[in-house]
């Protein structure tokens, strides 16, 4: 299901900064810089968010984990193959990372909600900078649950000296810790930073929602998710329709329906390494086997003949363009073939493009499933659906081509696949689809995340559902255990 093959070669981690802030982060608490005003907190917010951008987390490892277990995507880098092959272990170097830095971002976060409340400051200022702290929290606890499941529950920064052991919570208290940040996001952030690129690079109100709409859907908390996601919908913050050319949304550079980008200076110290990962050389800086290959079957499911997602734009450095992908046709075998396209600038593993994490098209997505999943089919659901689908060129579908909740299913999970595209979101969608069918039979979807399991594997190994904890932390924190089948 899964096999397009190339070589293999080793890079290097790489890190980044803030692009659009102009404060130094404080990342770490010590007696000579507790917080005392409002530059520290403006600060302390700055570390939070700079948390989310190195490479081992937004900057490759989020994108890369969420992608190469699914269908996909492919490679046979030796430092990805095992996602590839979903042979990883508690010390798979990827499985790692994000553990560690969901968890700094975590504490940068609680550090803010212990300290900044005592500061004589704006107090409108540090209304917002609480609310911002709830929402880098709660996504960092999002990504987590997901990928391992039941983790620490930490809502106190961990402090120099300090034990760092404690058990994990489980799956219902981290999720309701989640919603629990959510709703004090949405009531302390700010309606807007100010200009378009601090709405995009930090938290505002809408943000907020967006990020409940996905996590309510996780959850199959459908009114709630489609709640969330219409207030996104509605607010015409992201503009009133869906902007017409899809190519024009690459790269993401807060463009009018990004909700929440990760923003990059591209320079050394705050560039983005994914594009030079997993595209050609050129216009990537080397040519080497590349991560997130698309598979042979994910090509062949995609419409490059009449859906502009994946239809032919022209000539570009390195290959052809079919906006979400680029085929390749210069130099080695390591540039011939299919490679992703939604980032176009590498700059020596220190890209400029933006990470989109939250996006106007995936609300109306979340709007219409929420939506078929409470009532079945119906035309306000379908609105959203055809949005979707006509800017991408594709008829607009009827009740009766979609007649029965199944129907309407099948063509959001499709959309779904087709519109976030090496985006991230696969592997936590097919993970979706397997919870959802489990708590509700009734409830098919055409591939899950057990079906790749055993396709690649042989058999359903449901342990696979959940990456391991990371050996290192097992080392150093007695209390946790290992998630079960590692």
């Amino acid at each position: 299901m899964k096999k397009i093959f190339v070589s293999a070669l080793l890079l290097s981690s790489m890190f980044g900064c803030n692009s659009i802030l102009d404060k130094e982060p404080l990342t770490s608490i010590t007696a000579s810089n507790y917080y005392k005003t409002g530059d520290d907190a403006e600060s302390a917010i700055t570390g939070a968010y700079d948390a989310f951008q190195g490479d081992t987390y937004y900057g490759s490892t989020m994108n890369i984990i969420g992608e190469m277990p699914s269908d996909n995507c492919t490679s046979i880098n030796g430092d990805v193959v095992y996602l590839d092959n979903i042979t990883w272990n508690a010390t798979s170097g990827i499985v790692g990372r994000i553990y560690q830095t969901g968890f700094q971002g975590i504490n940068r976060a609680n550090s803010i909600l212990k300290y900044v409340p005592g500061i004589a400051m704006d107090q409108t200022r540090q209304q917002e900078i609480l609310g911002e702290a709830y929402f880098i929290r709660a996504l960092n606890y999002f990504n987590l649950v997901k990928l391992y499941g039941g983790v620490p529950l930490r809502t106190e920064p961990v402090e120099s000296g300090e034990s760092t052991a404690l058990a994990a919570s489980t799956v219902e208290q981290i999720y309701a810790q989640i919603e629990s940040d959510l709703t004090k996001a949405a009531e302390m952030t700010a309606a807007t930073q100010g200009n378009d690129i601090l709405d995009r690079g930090r938290a505002i109100k809408t943000t907020v929602n967006a990020l409940q709409a996905r996590v309510y859907l996780t959850e199959r908390k459908w009114a709630q998710a489609a709640e969330a996601a219409n207030k996104v919908i509605t607010s015409g913050r992201y503009g009133t329709t869906l902007t017409s050319n899809f190519n024009d949304l690459w790269p993401p550079n807060n463009k009018t329906e990004s909700i929440f980008e990760i923003e990059y200076a591209g320079n050394d110290d705050g560039g983005f390494t994914l594009p030079d990962l997993s595209l050609p050389a050129p216009p990537a800086s080397y040519s080497f086997p590349k991560y997130n290959i698309p598979t042979a079957e994910f090509v062949q499911y995609a419409d490059t003949a009449k859906d502009n997602r994946f239809k032919y734009n022209g000539v570009v450095s390195g290959g052809k363009s079919y906006s979400s992908m680029i085929y390749g046709g210069a130099g080695t075998g390591n540039d011939n073939g299919w490679f992703v396209y939604k980032w176009r600038s590498t700059n020596f593993f220190s890209s400029s493009d933006n990470y989109p994490v939250l996006r106007l098209a995936e609300m109306y997505l979340i709007y219409a499933e929420a939506m078929n999943e409470q009532g079945g089919p119906s035309q306000d659901a379908l609105d959203k659906l055809n949005a979707v689908r006509t800017r991408a060129g594709l008829t607009a579908l009827t009740l009766t081509d979609l007649a029965t909740k199944q129907a309407f299913r099948d063509e959001v999970d499709r959309q779904r696949r087709l519109e976030l595209a090496f985006e991230g979101e696969r592997w936590f969608d097919l993970l979706r689809y397997t919870a959802h069918t489990k708590a509700d039979p009734s409830a098919e979807h055409q591939v899950t995340a057990l079906d790749i399991i055993k396709a690649v594997r042989g058999t359903e190994d449901e342990h696979y559902l959940l990456f391991p904890i990371p050996q290192y932390e097992l080392n150093n924190n007695p209390s946790i255990k290992q998630n079960t089948g590692y």
